[in-house]
């Protein structure tokens, strides 16, 4: 048992306070996007933000719901893009770290430089737009917002073998292998199973890149052909460029936006967006956290 000191206890005190310092600094933000979308817009305009809104509105909420049906597909196509992308990043990474993780086996010196090298150099975007496009013939569908940029990477991989090799004895899986189960049986029925900190801080990780992306539909969907595919994100920054058009529209026009919310509707396209990842987050932050400390130790 650690005996408590005067030293000890000062800054214990000391790293609360500053630990609520910064809890504080990353939740006002988020408080004033979530009062601003329930307040009146002329409020607003004339009182700015507050903490409580001036004069409740829904306003902003009624104006994107004239949008609902768009609104609800692109929900869907998020939720199955992020799903889809993340399970197969996880298994990609998984076998790709599992493999890293074994030194005996030839060449995979040569490809852990390899995957550190991915972290420091890469193509470009005109390079990977060329590729994707011209080769994998991705444009205008689904593959597009799963496959570039996202499915992997080195990163993860690392977190991934460092927990392999620090969290997960050998013996276990040389005693698996005397006993004549395979290299995919020992990953598929012992190292996945233990893997469940790692694979779902990796998972969280990649699923919040995948539903907060809108760069893979900026570059591979047009309107024309792949507005089908468009995720919530894409909606919704499709959404405000409506509101800014309507307000430039307007004041060029000399005549007022009228019954359009600009600011907060804009406020409310930012809860839209982030309220299902507030919602899942408090589920997977106790795996998240340890796996991000065991997965970031090298010995």
């Amino acid at each position: 048992m650690a005996i408590k000191t005067k030293d000890s206890t000062k800054w214990q005190v000391i790293s609360h306070v500053a630990l609520m310092f910064f809890a504080l600094c990353a939740l006002i933000p988020f408080l004033l996007l979530l009062s601003a979308s329930f307040s009146d817009e002329s409020a607003v305009m004339t009182k700015g933000y507050a903490l409580i809104p001036h004069q409740f509105s829904m306003d902003a909420y009624a104006y994107i719901a004239t949008r609902w049906m768009e609104i609800g597909k692109s929900y869907l196509m998020t939720i199955l893009v992020t799903a889809v992308g993340t399970g197969i990043s996880i298994i990609i990474t998984s076998m790709f770290a599992y493999t890293l993780s074994m030194n005996f086996i030839p060449g995979v010196k040569i490809m852990n430089f390899l995957c550190i090298f991915t972290m420091l150099f890469s193509g470009g975007v005109v390079g990977s737009y060329y590729i994707w496009s011209n080769v994998f013939h991705i444009r205008d569908t689904i593959w597009a917002l799963i496959l570039p940029n996202l499915m992997m990477n080195a990163f993860n991989v690392i977190l991934v073998k460092n927990y392999y090799q620090n969290s997960i004895p050998a013996a276990l899986r040389e005693a698996a292998r005397i006993d004549g189960c395979s290299e995919f049986g020992i990953f598929w029925k012992i190292v996945l199973p233990l893997s469940i900190p790692i694979n779902a801080t990796i998972g969280l990780m990649t699923g919040l890149a995948y539903w907060n992306d809108w760069t893979n539909g900026l570059y591979y969907l047009t309107e024309r052909g792949g507005s089908q595919y468009y995720t919530i994100q894409l909606m919704l920054n499709r959404i405000s460029q409506n509101i800014t058009w309507l307000s430039s529209a307007a004041q060029g026009s000399g005549v007022t936006t009228g019954s359009v919310p600009t600011t907060t509707s804009r406020m409310a396209i930012g809860v839209i967006g982030l309220l299902p990842v507030l919602i899942v987050y408090p589920f997977l932050q106790k795996y998240f956290v340890k796996g991000i400390t065991v997965g970031a130790v090298k010995e």
